[in-house]
């Protein structure tokens, strides 16, 4: 029974990948944060069903900002493999809180890489890159070889925690490889993310709890995958021979308009009289659009995208209306 180590166990990430292991077999391990109010909603439920017969998801305190604790962990726990998820990912709160994003996305990876080198190199590691390294683009779409302009600070966290990665697996003969996902989503998602916060706002509406939604750029254009499919990719990367780089995306570019124009279409809806638009929901420095080129990974991990956008907007429109009605 292989043994892996997830950090942002509890994220919309981490709960897939977890679930994605153990349907393989694996004894899971995941590191969640001591707070004063239990956010355990996404892994409570896989926790229940794989420990019931037999226990092979547990969790652990830790934090990315303690390099002791991660030490211990390690040591203690003795994985073959680490997923490094844990992140403050929001783009718009990484502007607010600067200091605390960089330290532990970009910081946190470098205290893992470390704790990894001292405890065993022989441990393989997947760091959950970002397409908004690429922030204001050099080349549509973007892949490997794409110069990076990140546009906010948790995309320059994510450079960081990047080079890291490459510069461990290059300094000290590290499995360490890097996933550039483009945006994935699920029902799953944060409700402070846009796409959530549209499908979420949606089946309100359509139920009458909620009157409008208030929005940013409607303009910007992102790759759109789902997070079931990409989390795949993660333990693809790791089991490869050698450690690499790998974009994981579609290829195609929605607008927020467009998901809008999906998500209440399937409810019946016009967007438009419902939604409004407040520059403060805007950001400082804006990323027009980002879309991923996936040839690399489709070619050496055999790895493809199995949901259109139009699925995934159904999806959480689907169990948002569900969770309202339950």
């Amino acid at each position: 029974m292989r043994r892996a180590l997830i950090t942002g166990i509890t994220g919309q990430d981490g709960s897939y990948l977890a679930e994605f292991l153990l349907g393989k077999g694996y004894e899971v391990h995941g590191i969640v944060r001591r707070t004063s109010i239990f956010n355990r909603g996404r892994i409570d439920p896989i926790v229940a069903d794989y420990n019931r017969e037999t226990k092979r998801l547990f969790l652990h305190y830790g934090d990315l900002t303690d390099s002791t604790a991660l030490g211990r962990l390690l040591r203690e726990i003795q994985p073959e493999e680490v997923y490094n998820l844990a992140a403050q990912s929001h783009v718009k709160v990484s502007f607010e809180n600067p200091g605390y994003t960089a330290d532990v996305v970009g910081m946190g990876t470098l205290r893992i890489l470390e704790s990894i080198r001292q405890t065993n190199p022989e441990i393989r590691f997947y760091q959950a890159s970002s397409s908004e390294m690429f922030g204001k683009v050099r080349a549509v779409p973007q892949n490997e070889n794409t110069p990076f302009h990140p546009r906010n600070p948790y995309g320059v966290a994510k450079v960081f925690a990047y080079w890291s990665t490459i510069n461990y697996r290059e300094a000290y003969n590290l499995h360490a490889s890097n996933g550039i996902l483009f945006n994935h989503e699920s029902p799953r998602r944060g409700e402070n993310f846009v796409t959530r916060k549209i499908t979420r706002a949606a089946a309100r509406i359509k139920k009458g709890l909620q009157k409008e939604l208030i929005l940013g750029n409607l303009e910007a254009q992102r790759d759109w995958g789902y997070a079931k499919d990409y989390v795949e990719a993660m333990w693809l990367m790791i089991q490869a021979e050698v450690s690499s780089e790998y974009v994981v995306a579609t290829g195609e570019a929605h607008s927020v308009r467009e998901f809008l124009e999906v998500a209440f279409g399937l409810l019946g809806l016009n967007w438009q009289d419902y939604v409004r638009t407040d520059h403060r929901y805007e950001r400082p420095a804006e990323v027009d659009i980002l879309i991923g080129d996936a040839s690399k990974a489709k070619k050496e991990l055999g790895w493809k995208p199995k949901t259109d956008f139009n699925d995934l907007v159904k999806l959480m429109v689907e169990a948002d209306l569900k969770e309202l009605e339950r």
